[in-house]
């Protein structure tokens, strides 16, 4: 059996950056909050709450808290969310992604001149909401689908800004743009592809590897918005695609006698899950 990894797969920099401050901060004495899990990984989660980090819920009521610190997560909050904790008295840590701050001063701006923002993303991802808090909701649409594409459609024509949330699948955000753009509800039209970098790289590297292969293991949380997408992509190419979590959600009866296997993984996603994963298929089957 040959087995390879797609060298993308992992933590890309903004969820490094974000792990390595909890981390970081977990090492130093007072109550430290994550607003959310700092990522979509049960075990990252799980090991830093048995380092005394425990993780703040949208719906926490504020005021019965220990004062302490706040890492806000690489997905980014609303502006008003970031003001409500510093009004409660906590210290705010932005770990924010720097790709995702960038959408939030484009869509804050564009705002401001009085343009309706279009989201393209899942509306209940903590990324897209995030960005939803940097805009006027009245003039805010979030499109996920082809469906609520075709159904777009403004009172009068405006200025328009489409951003995209940084994990979507590239393929799927150009078409729904073109969709849009074929409407004709706007006067002007600013487009802007914000899947960052790392993501259109790895779903570009999966989708190639998965092509190559007679199955494919992808392996992320089951919450990872950008491991789903890896998964659909992966699936289009290769029929024999599985998606885990861990080595212990792998069923090798369906490896065996497989000539190449490809791994990737989403963007949460440590390297010792990928390693022990990559090691039991090349060892073991």
């Amino acid at each position: 059996m040959n087995v390879k990894v797609a060298k993308s797969a992992g933590f890309c920099f903004g969820v490094r950056r974000a792990v390595d401050l909890v981390y970081e901060q977990a090492r130093i004495s007072g109550a430290l909050y994550t607003y959310g899990p700092i990522i979509h990984n049960e075990e990252v989660v799980r090991d830093l709450e048995e380092k005394g980090v425990r993780v703040l819920q949208p719906d926490d009521p504020l005021d019965g808290l220990e004062k302490g610190r706040v890492i806000i997560r690489s997905h980014g909050v609303g502006k008003e969310i970031q003001t409500q904790l510093e009004s409660a008295g906590f210290d705010v840590l932005d770990a924010t992604c720097p790709f995702v701050k960038k959408i939030h001063r484009i869509v804050a701006e564009h705002s401001a001149a009085g343009d309706h923002i279009v989201i393209i993303g899942s509306p209940t991802h903590p990324e897209v909401q995030g960005i939803c808090g940097w805009c006027d909701p009245k003039h805010t649409t979030v499109i996920e689908t082809v469906e609520e594409a075709e159904r777009f459609g403004l009172a009068e024509k405006k200025n328009l800004c489409i951003v995209s949330q940084t994990t979507y699948n590239n393929k799927k955000f150009k078409n729904l743009v073109e969709i849009i753009q074929k409407k004709g509800y706007y006067i002007n039209i600013c487009i802007l592809n914000t899947i960052c970098n790392a993501t259109a790289e790895r779903q570009t590297q999966a989708r190639k590897l998965a092509g190559e292969s007679d199955a494919m293991i992808v392996i992320g949380g089951s919450h990872s918005s950008n491991t789903q997408k890896l998964f659909e992509i992966c699936k289009d190419e290769c029929k024999n695609t599985y998606y885990i979590q861990t080595l212990e959600d792998l069923d090798s009866t369906e490896l065996r006698g497989l000539g190449n296997v490809g791994i990737t993984a989403g963007a949460s996603t440590p390297n010792n899950i990928i390693e022990e994963v990559q090691k039991y298929v090349r060892n073991e089957l």
